[in-house]
């Protein structure tokens, strides 16, 4: 026997005649609309039982039962239209609590941890009584609310406060920034990189559809090598250097080469670079004899970036875009590792002085071996990426 009967008035059923004809609603109202068309049991209605109606209209007992209790208990209009998933639920942890959770989290985490985790942060919560039992999940909503990630973590440059040498050095080398071109007095920008030498031990994988390329965890570790360059931002030139050390001959023997190569008739070289120790003049006086060492020094204008603020150097932009695209893989090989030791001077284009780059092998020849893949490597990236 059906708990739920269906009558309707001679007024509902025209109503549901005329929903049913304009065809403009929701499938599944019209759907609804013909269910209680066929199980009204008024005077006007046919009175179909659920098996009736379920294979005429294709439509589950269930769903039958459902119109049919919806209209019997809130009407017509409650019957045809969907209902409203209330999924509104009580909160877990009221404002007090939440701040004690923020509280938490902004704290230093517990010996022996790195980090709060979600489940440490319950645990605690626990711990020091602010919840009875509270889980995971609900931190994890809590934190997102509140735009907190305890386990991420970003290193970032952060110049000193109220630090007068620093901000006196800072302008310093803004000030020249803002300087005009001048062929006799070019801007130099100079850092350096150093780079591991790694051979791949198999060969990797290389990117297909749905997969990106792939190298093995394993690796053998050929040594270093240093990556001098020298950009002047003003001309859009720069020049590479690969060498085994990063001594004070290498810096002073590079900075020869800039200087008497690449600005032969510049009257003062205006120099931009960070504070390393091998970075200064006196270099100069500890590789090459006295008159030589002066030469150079007289030929160079020096200015130093801030001590903890190398940032405003600009060759560390282009080193930064070199160490992406060109140094950030895996730079050696069996082939190339077993090759005599040779200098390489490759010019990006003929007749070009820009991106040129040369290696020196200044040490043994094992290291000098290992340093051509890198050399070949620059000369490639020079030659395309940033020949424009």
């Amino acid at each position: 026997m059906k708990k739920y009967i269906v009558r309707l008035t001679l007024e509902q059923r025209q109503d549901l005649h005329l929903l049913i004809s304009t065809g403009e609603e929701a499938a599944r109202k019209l759907v609804h609309a013909r269910v209680l068309l066929k199980a009204d049991e008024g005077e006007q209605g046919p009175g179909w039982t659920d098996e009736q109606i379920s294979e005429a209209l294709d439509v589950s007992t269930s769903t039958l039962v459902r119109v049919r209790r919806e209209f019997a208990q809130q009407g017509l209009q409650a019957a045809l239209t969907r209902r409203s998933l209330s999924r509104s639920r009580p909160r877990r942890l009221d404002g007090e609590q939440e701040v004690h959770v923020i509280a938490l989290v902004c704290s230093t985490p517990p010996d022996g941890r790195d980090h709060w985790s979600l489940r440490l942060v319950a645990d605690r919560l626990v711990e020091l009584e602010v919840v009875e039992q509270v889980s995971h999940e609900t931190v994890r909503q809590v934190l997102k609310k509140n735009e907190l990630k305890p386990w991420q973590k970003k290193h970032w440059c952060i110049p000193p406060q109220a630090n007068a040498e620093f901000v006196c050095a800072m302008e310093e080398v803004l000030d020249v920034y803002k300087r005009p071109v001048d062929a006799a007095h070019p801007l130099v920008c100079m850092d350096e990189v150093n780079t591991q030498l790694l051979k791949e031990v198999r060969t990797p994988l290389p990117v297909e559809p749905s997969q990106p390329p792939r190298e093995d965890y394993e690796y053998e570790r050929e040594g270093v090598c240093n990556v001098f360059v020298a950009y002047e931002p003003l001309a859009g030139t720069r020049f590479a250097q690969v060498r085994v050390q990063r001594t004070k001959r290498d810096w002073a023997e590079f900075m020869r080469e800039v200087i008497d190569q690449h600005y032969p008739t510049a009257e003062k070289v205006v120099l931009v670079m960070d504070n390393l120790n091998t970075h200064s003049p006196a270099s100069f006086y500890e590789v090459f004899p006295p008159a030589e060492a002066r030469r150079l020094a007289r030929k160079l204008e020096t200015h130093y970036t801030p001590k903890h603020g190398s940032w405003l150097n600009m060759a560390e932009i282009e080193l930064s875009v070199l160490s992406r695209q060109c140094l950030s893989r895996r730079l050696s090989s069996l082939e190339e590792a077993t090759r005599k030791p040779r200098g390489m001077a490759e010019p990006s284009q003929p007749g070009s002085s820009e991106g040129q780059l040369a290696l020196h092998d200044g040490r043994c020849a094992n290291q000098a071996q290992a340093s051509l893949p890198v050399t070949r490597c620059l000369t490639e990236y020079y030659s395309g990426v940033l020949k424009d």
